[in-house]
């Protein structure tokens, strides 16, 4: 028999039509304003179940799918319009975490063992290849999340998780006494540190690029095993200056039931939240506009599909998503 006769099937849901969680009875809409966006009655549709925990969700237009993580199954997987389907995209990844699409359809991710932002081709065929380890000579602690910005840029934050929580990579030691958000420049291969936190989680940017929003989150520190529980759980909003620099720190928003994770941005400058019970809604101007609860903690989320209103939301053991109106 040939070698290849033994690989593992790559085929994680057979194709086939999307169930409605029967669980979830309705959105809760706090503002007219989500309301002409988001129907109260919209279903929560299940895409994927069976992953350990899914995160990382980047939609990548050019092949149809979404690419999610599951962090200790150390896969990335992908979810196809077409068919419902999903599969395995790359098999025995270094725990990958978060994930982002450049628009010629490259894939950044984060990985927690290799300690590294990565970067697969389109196709992503050939294995990730490291890019980013180092900062001023000395390892990054373990990449978390990353996104890339309107123009380019790499976004990525870099806490320790990964190397304090065997689950999630392997233990070590930090080489650097600082966790921070980077920005990246591939023109240039310039490697800025913009801002340090006490444990920096998500980090997303505004359309316009204008405005940066990342989440402290050293209070889910509390859950490892020799670690004392940090004060933070909230989402930090920074806005950019006419000289170039961010400005100070402010205080977007903060939870109450467990801490703010993952999240991301959209078209109108909302921001929409992953939190321990679900999806919350902010504007702009930090006004909570509404609620998607979920019985699961929500770790991640992004926009995508072929006409760009479904949301897509990593919740533990399943990828879930909703539709926002046709007219939104």
């Amino acid at each position: 028999m040939s070698p290849v006769d033994f690989l593992p099937c790559r085929l994680l849901r057979r194709p086939g039509a999307i169930k409605h969680a029967d669980w979830f009875r309705s959105c809760q809409i706090d503002d007219v304003r989500l309301a002409e966006v988001l129907s109260a009655d919209t279903p929560l549709l299940v895409l994927h179940e069976g992953a350990i925990h899914a995160e990382g969700p980047a939609w990548q237009a050019s092949h149809g799918r979404l690419l999610f993580s599951d962090v200790p199954n150390r896969r990335l997987n992908a979810w196809y319009e077409e068919d419902g389907r999903v599969e395995v995209a790359i098999d025995a990844t270094w725990f990958m975490n978060g994930n982002a699409v450049a628009p010629d359809g490259t894939v950044w991710h984060c990985e927690h063992g290799r300690r590294c932002i990565s970067r697969s081709t389109a196709d992503l065929t050939g294995g990730p290849e490291p890019f980013i380890t180092h900062f001023e000579g000395k390892r990054l602690n373990s990449p978390n999340d990353v996104t890339v910005a309107p123009d380019g840029s790499i976004w990525f934050t870099d806490p320790i998780f990964g190397i304090v929580m065997p689950s999630q990579g392997a233990l070590a030691e930090p080489e650097l006494d600082h966790r921070s958000v980077y920005r990246f420049d591939p023109a240039n291969g310039e490697l800025t540190r913009v801002a340090d936190f006490e444990q920096p989680n998500g980090v997303a940017l505004s359309a316009d690029g204008g405005t940066l929003y990342v989440s402290d989150t050293s209070l889910s520190l509390g859950e490892v095993p020799g670690f004392t529980a940090g004060t933070k759980h909230e989402v930090l909003r920074f806005r950019h200056q006419p000289d170039g620099s961010w400005g100070e720190r402010t205080r977007f928003c903060r939870t109450d039931h467990g801490y703010r994770d993952g999240f991301t941005t959209d078209a109108r400058g909302w921001l929409w939240v992953g939190a321990a019970d679900g999806v919350h809604v902010w504007s702009a101007d930090g006004d909570r506009l509404g609620f998607v609860p979920i019985d699961a903690t929500v770790s991640n989320l992004c926009f995508g599909g072929s006409d760009g209103r479904r949301l897509f939301i990593a919740a533990e053991s399943r990828l879930l998503a909703l539709d926002l109106k046709a007219d939104a």
